[in-house]
């Protein structure tokens, strides 16, 4: 009785006539053969793709090939948007995360949620070996530093990781931080760990590799002698550093102006736009050297028509060395006093007379413009008559004039030394101006 219920459920009872009659196990073994009717079995963590079969407000039944349907109940598909949950139709192809091969009902219970973490997982694992760099919103910030979101996974930016944050107190660092929530940051991940839930990133690396590209790229373009637009991004003891466009040159400090300057801090800040001449480019060491001074005018071009050999100027004392001082005529031009020049006794070194910053009258002694040099005294000028000072100066340089003398600075040797003797073509062997004067002595 039961082999014929099965024989018409099978055959249909038209055919039962013609077909040969066959045992219940070899009609049971028939249809266990069936394609038609195998189903998988799952495991917990099994990440399958399931055609979706119905969409309701408390759940959405998925087939994925088991026994019968399994279900994703309300509680595991919070991450769909309600634009993505819109737009789901039956039919539609979807991943989902098995939570439980198979419950009181016979229904395996699924999670969407759970999927699309475990997918995101594997492709930042793959991300992570390849090197490369994702993107993702910040979402808060604690203590330590941001917290971002990858869909659905939460990772952790710390503080000293991330570029727009300034160092200083605790509380300058939060502000920085609170500011940063909703802004999307380019981030390269610099450890992951599934099993722990830990994912750890970094903006300024992702920062740097994108400006290392950019610099490969410029210095590929980039040629001698050309002058870009820039802006100043650091400051340091030796120079200034120069963004001309994705990459960071080095603007010496002997770079920096035509005028000696002790420190760029002086002249420019963080964030001046300046006008730059590519010195050279290392491809190799990547490094590009830049000047500021050589796109603006050289002062030493026009010395010939404004200096003449016995004329008197005023001057600002730059620097002090031991084989003389150092004063600037103006901007871009400076001139050496040699130390026989300063005094009408010997002095054995300019600090005994003059201190960087004093305003000194000197006279043009002569006139190098090959080497950019100019020779200055001061004694001589000390012995021009007040009203001939007046004349060529005006009454300022008389006035300092007299500040000098009353501080003993005289063109007279004391009683009992003997005077400097004036020697026009006193040349100080071995004794180059510094490099951050240009030559300019």
């Amino acid at each position: 009785m039961v082999g014929q219920q099965i024989d018409e459920a099978h055959f249909g009872r038209q055919g039962l006539g013609s077909v040969p009659v066959m045992d219940d196990a070899e009609l049971f073994r028939r249809l266990l053969d069936d394609p038609s009717h195998d189903y998988r079995l799952f495991r917990y963590g099994d990440v399958v793709e399931g055609e979706v079969m119905y969409i309701g407000r408390d759940e959405i039944l998925v087939d994925i090939g088991g026994k019968c349907e399994g279900v994703v109940p309300s509680r595991e598909f919070q991450t769909l948007t309600p634009e993505e949950l819109g737009r789901l139709r039956p039919g539609d192809r979807i991943l989902v995360f098995v939570l439980q091969p198979e419950d009181q009902a016979g229904q395996a219970v699924l999670s969407i949620d759970r999927a699309r973490q475990e997918n995101t997982w594997r492709r930042l694992q793959e991300i992570f070996e390849a090197g490369g760099v994702i993107e993702a919103e910040v979402v808060n910030y604690n203590k330590g530093g941001l917290l971002v979101n990858l869909d659905g996974i939460r990772g952790f930016v710390p503080a000293s990781q991330v570029a727009a944050i300034r160092g200083g107190d605790e509380v300058s660092k939060q502000a920085d931080m609170a500011r940063m929530v909703g802004q999307r940051l380019k981030l390269k991940i610099i450890e992951i760990n599934r099993h722990r839930n830990r994912l750890i990133l970094s903006e300024r690396q992702a920062v740097q590799e994108q400006r290392d590209a950019m610099k490969a790229q410029l210095i590929e373009t980039l040629r001698e002698g050309e002058t870009r637009r820039g802006r100043v991004t650091s400051i340091a003891d030796f120079g200034v550093f120069v963004d001309i466009g994705g990459a960071d040159g080095l603007v010496h400090l002997s770079e920096i102006s035509w005028t000696r300057v002790k420190h760029p801090s002086e002249v420019l800040r963080v964030g001046d736009e300046v006008d730059v001449m590519v010195l050279s480019v290392n491809p190799e060491q990547r490094k590009i050297a830049l000047s500021i001074r050589r796109t603006q005018p050289e002062p030493w071009v026009q010395v010939a028509s404004q200096f003449q050999v016995g004329q008197l100027v005023r001057g600002a004392i730059t620097q002090l060395a031991s084989f003389g001082a150092f004063a600037r005529l103006e901007e871009g031009v400076e001139g050496l006093i040699h130390v026989s020049e300063l005094a009408g006794w010997r002095v054995e070194h300019p600090t005994e007379v003059l201190q960087e910053g004093d305003e000194v009258i000197v006279k043009v002694i002569r006139i190098d413009p090959v080497r950019r040099r100019i020779g200055l005294s001061l004694r001589r000028a000390l012995e021009v008559a007040d009203e001939e000072l007046e004349a060529s100066l005006g009454p300022e340089a008389v006035a300092i004039k007299h500040q000098l003398l009353a501080r003993g600075i005289t063109p007279y040797a004391p009683e009992g030394e003997e005077p400097v003797e004036a020697e026009d073509e006193i040349e100080p062997e071995g004794e180059e101006p510094p490099a951050e004067h240009g030559g300019d002595a």
